[in-house]
């Protein structure tokens, strides 16, 4: 068969196959054009899941009148210069589009018009795209000083075998609802506006620029309670800089929905934010359950690749270790910050269960309001001495290697003085004064302003397993002879990516050599597992490598084990525990980073304000 030349209309629609794969698709490629013209609003309208129709309109600087017939051509874009010699630089691109693909290929497929007036012109105009099919530029109207609309009609109606393909009208409108709420996770100073169907989806004002204003359009994305419950994330290694916030692990979802990555300002999914998330939340969070991040990384465009496919979907990081490692480290700083804090939204929950399943408000009119006053002033509870607190630590195992390394916080206004120590009061303390043990299982304290209570078996659990944490850390993991050296088949790949981390391994206690093409020997184990599946384990460090380049399986698996040891290893439910013990329980809490949750992501405490209390009987 001769070769011969396709003509243009096929070569695009065959380009709108990569392009265009869905209505959100073009919505993402006209919303990055009127983002890359400087556009401070941006409107959006979707009908029929948007394959009835699609307007953008935006503020930007617009087209002129002898641009828009050169805008529909294949490959022709505003957003590349030459520099001196010619050249065109493919390495340092600072917009979000630069392929000149969009337009043609929305064209090819659809009914295609865009209107627009350039800045400082006093006409506007417009032009016509049916089917690959170019009109001429014609005189329009334009309602505003300047800008653009751009608006798509019965898309992929050229290529009515790709609408065998399409999801129902809600999953395409819902597709392309999450495509506008990404481009405006990355711009919080540009506003947005969605509207599917003739209803009002969306209304995000502009945002000042910086922390705060991105933190307000999370809140307005992600919902309220993230603001309350996200860590602030700013760090800076060789050049790349991470930003952004992170969820706390007791604030947490069932999928990964709610991670989202930015580089550069331009939306991306990739695996490393998966991988990175994974390994930073992994003490915190069970298999089943995910954190909620947006991650900002701003790093010279000469190190990341966008050009990696035509929906600029993907990137690739030149160092993506560094990358991977900054995200990992930033995550685990912004936790380690978090202290014992724990979310909003578990006080929220415990509340909402104290509500009568009747109780609706209506009819019902609260008695009036009586003065509130707080249990510690009834001297209901003496308050022990700092002393008995040290000394009670040593009747709870585990609590002893703990006290010794964390001096318990005096709160502000309280003075530590010297000999004899002055009674105290610790409703000062974040955890407040053990008041009463509920059960033999659950601590009731009071703080000023509330009252908190906590699972002393799962709080205990987590102190235990820090304490665990930070012995393997400083003396190393202990090995174990095998008998019998194991040999374990591999990929010759992957067998070379397991011999390359060697001395990472061997630092957690798993000896492997390289014996032969494809196949790795193992002399030591981590004496923490035990008897364990040899090749299993080594497979699934060279799938964790290939996939995100650390020996993830390892790790986990030793913490997995030091979370079980701290189990069995902490105060049980059912044991009784005297004043002195479960304040001293509550200090170390304090003390230790990451006391919020129990190993398995579940809190550790509950706190309600004293507000929230009076509400529940009506006194607010």
């Amino acid at each position: 068969m001769p070769i011969h030349r396709l003509p243009p209309e096929t070569v695009n629609r065959i380009a709108a196959g990569e392009v265009v794969e869905r209505p959100a698709s073009a919505v993402k490629e006209l919303v990055e054009n009127a983002l890359d013209a400087g556009a401070a609003r941006v409107e959006v309208q979707a009908d029929g899941g948007g394959l009835t129709r699609i307007l953008v309109a935006d503020d930007g600087q617009g087209l002129a009148a002898a641009e828009l017939a050169l805008a529909i051509e294949r490959h022709a874009t505003s957003k590349l210069s030459p520099d001196d010699a010619g050249d065109y630089d493919l390495l340092h691109i600072a917009t979000l589009g630069f392929r000149g693909e969009a337009l043609p290929s929305i064209g090819s497929v659809a009914r295609l018009s865009i209107a627009s007036r350039a800045r400082g012109v006093p006409d506007a105009h417009a032009i016509l795209v049916e089917a690959g099919a170019v009109g001429p530029v014609t005189p329009a109207a334009f309602p505003d000083p300047h800008g653009a609309r751009v608006e798509v009609r019965d898309l992929f109606y050229a290529t009515p075998a790709r609408l065998k393909f399409m999801k129902s009208e809600r999953a395409e409108a819902m597709a392309i609802a999450e495509e506008v709420k990404r481009q405006a996770m990355a711009h919080e100073a540009v506003s947005f506006a969605l509207d599917l169907d003739g209803r009002r989806t969306l209304r995000l004002p502009a945002e000042a620029k910086g922390p705060d204003g991105r933190l307000a359009r999370l809140s307005a994305i992600m919902g309220r309670e993230f603001a309350d419950n996200a860590l602030s994330i700013d760090h800076e290694r060789e050049g790349v800089r991470l930003s952004g916030f992170a969820g706390l692990p007791t604030y947490n979802r069932g999928n990964a929905g709610h991670q989202y990555l930015f580089v550069n300002g331009r939306p991306v999914r990739d695996r490393l934010l998966q991988g990175a998330l994974r390994a930073a939340y992994a003490d915190f969070l069970a298999r089943d359950r995910h954190p909620l991040a947006a991650l900002y990384v701003e790093v010279d465009p000469a190190y990341v690749d966008v050009n990696v496919h035509p929906a600029k979907a993907e990137v690739r990081f030149r160092d993506p270790g560094l990358v991977r490692g900054l995200i990992v480290g930033g995550l685990r700083h912004a936790l380690a910050s978090a202290g014992h804090r724990a979310s909003t939204t578990v006080a929220s929950a415990a509340l909402g269960g104290f509500r009568p399943e009747g109780f609706r408000g209506g009819g019902w009119t609260p008695p009036p309001r009586a003065t509130g006053y707080s249990a510690w002033a009834q001297g209901g509870w003496q308050p022990t001495a700092q002393g008995a607190l040290a000394a009670a630590v040593q009747s709870i195992p585990g609590l002893t290697e703990v006290s010794a390394r964390a001096e318990p916080q005096w709160p502000p206004g309280v003075a530590e003085e010297a000999a004899p120590a002055p009674a105290f009061d610790p409703v000062d303390y974040p955890l407040g004064a053990a008041r009463a043990q509920v059960h033999e299982t659950y601590i009731v304290a009071q703080t000023r302003d509330g009252v908190v209570i906590v699972d002393q078996h799962a709080a205990h659990e987590r102190l235990v397993y820090e304490r665990m944490k930070s012995e393997m850390a400083g003396g190393g993991v202990a090995r174990q002879a095998l008998l019998l050296p194991e040999v374990v088949e591999l990929d010759p790949a992957e067998a070379e990516r397991v011999c390359a981390k060697a001395e990472e391994l061997a630092a957690l206690g798993l000896a492997v050599e390289p014996f032969g093409l494809g196949a790795v020997l193992v002399r030591e184990t981590p004496a923490l597992l035990g008897e364990t599946d040899v090749c299993g384990l080594v497979r699934d460090i060279a799938d964790d490598l290939a996939e995100n380049g650390q020996a993830l399986a390892l790790k986990e698996r030793l913490e997995e084990v030091c979370s079980t040891m701290a189990c069995h290893g902490s105060v049980r439910a059912g044991r009784r525990l005297s004043a002195p013990e479960m304040n001293a329980l509550l200090r170390q809490m304090e003390a230790t980073p990451h006391s919020g949750q129990c190993n398995h992501g579940r809190p550790t405490y509950v706190e309600l304000k004293l507000a929230d209390i009076e509400r529940l009987f009506g006194r607010r």
